[in-house]
């Protein structure tokens, strides 16, 4: 896959288009659940094959006819069909905008939607360590 850096953009931008195993996004979404399984990951495809939950079964269907969809469901697998959609992923404190793009077939909804921060450690206190008790205080 070939990348040419746009300037000025954050994404690199793709001559080509997208390939999950071979095939185009337009042919994933047109096979059938059991003939997509067999090109997903091991993970994935048992997931699946033991059937979707009855939360994961509405989501799909709430997302054929909207756009955008709020979702607290992280264990849901990407499949071709929902590609190009604006979904909010719930991670435990706030909603996570994200854009459903090729590259993530495949991928599980909690991996785009972090649910621990960075973390930026700031000065020590007073008394954190032995050279900060000859610290004088103002």
């Amino acid at each position: 896959m070939v990348l040419a850096k746009k300037a000025g953009s954050k994404l690199p931008k793709r001559k080509e288009e997208f390939l999950y195993r071979g095939r185009k996004v337009s042919d994933l979404a047109k096979l059938s659940i059991e003939e997509l399984v067999v090109l997903l990951p091991a993970r994935q495809r048992r997931s699946i094959k033991r059937g979707l939950f009855r939360e994961n079964k509405k989501l799909l269907a709430g997302l054929k006819n909207k756009d955008s969809v709020r979702t607290h469901i992280r264990n849901m697998v990407i499949m071709p069909d929902i590609v190009g959609k604006n979904l909010e992923i719930y991670n435990g404190k706030s909603f996570e905008k994200v854009e459903v793009m090729p590259e993530m077939i495949g991928h599980y909804f909690g991996e785009f939607a972090l649910t621990r921060g960075r973390v930026q450690h700031g000065a020590a206190g007073v008394g954190a360590t032995r050279s900060s008790k000859y610290v004088p205080l103002k």
